[in-house]
């Protein structure tokens, strides 16, 4: 395969759109890499918030009694454990992949390769669990960056989203200077409105999801 092969495959119709996600990726990890800064996407919304996504450690959390299919879907790939951006990672790698060489060895029409698409996504995220399945002891027991996991108990932040009664909401905490982004609900199901500053004073098992209150200090 010549280089411009190459290139004439990678940046095909079908398969642009995976090359520069995929070149966006290495992008995101060699500025990670060497600046040792990680890139934290808050949602700033006067929301409520049903489906439970802890973004600090780049997981997502879904609580055991959450019957939904999305969730349990989550759980079913480990992105409960698993980091979402080495998954998202090696998923998209793995597709791409299967893709070019799909398009290399037996060219297809566009609407074809598109259409094909899906089922190798799906293979890549099955494939990507498989492989990341042997560290998921050691995703338990460090986040995304490699530090022992925090104690938020009795740390103060401002809610990023409206709580009340049982319904899940996003809190962000500064360590340090690095933001985090909590899932919180309400301690005694009292409506707390966004920017309200509130502290952490419980949490569930595993500490999936977390209980504020109103903070003395504003």
């Amino acid at each position: 395969m010549t280089f411009q092969e190459f290139l004439n495959v990678a940046f095909s119709p079908v398969n642009t759109i995976l090359s520069v996600l995929l070149g966006l990726s290495v992008v995101y990890w060699l500025f990670t890499i060497l600046t040792g800064l990680d890139i934290d996407i808050g949602i700033h919304s006067d929301v409520d918030v049903e489906a439970d996504i802890d973004v600090p450690d780049s997981h997502f959390h879904a609580p055991d009694h959450d019957p939904t299919a999305w969730m349990h879907f989550l759980k079913f790939l480990n992105l409960d454990i698993v980091p979402v951006t080495y998954f998202l990672t090696l998923s998209l790698l793995i597709t791409w992949l299967g893709s070019f060489y799909l398009n290399y060895f037996l060219p297809l029409p566009v609407w074809a390769g598109v259409l094909a698409l899906f089922p190798l996504m799906i293979i890549g995220m099955l494939i990507t669990k498989v492989m990341l399945k042997p560290l998921n002891p050691f995703f338990r027991e460090i986040n995304h960056k490699g530090e022992a996991s925090y104690a938020f108990l009795g740390r103060e932040g401002r809610l990023k989203s409206s709580i009340q009664d049982d319904k899940i909401g996003m809190m962000e905490v500064f360590i340090g200077s690095d933001p985090m982004t909590l899932m919180v609900r309400s301690k005694d199901g009292t409506r707390l409105e966004y920017g309200t500053r509130v502290m952490i004073v419980d949490e569930e098992p595993e500490k999936r999801i977390y209980y504020v209150q109103q903070s003395m200090r504003y």
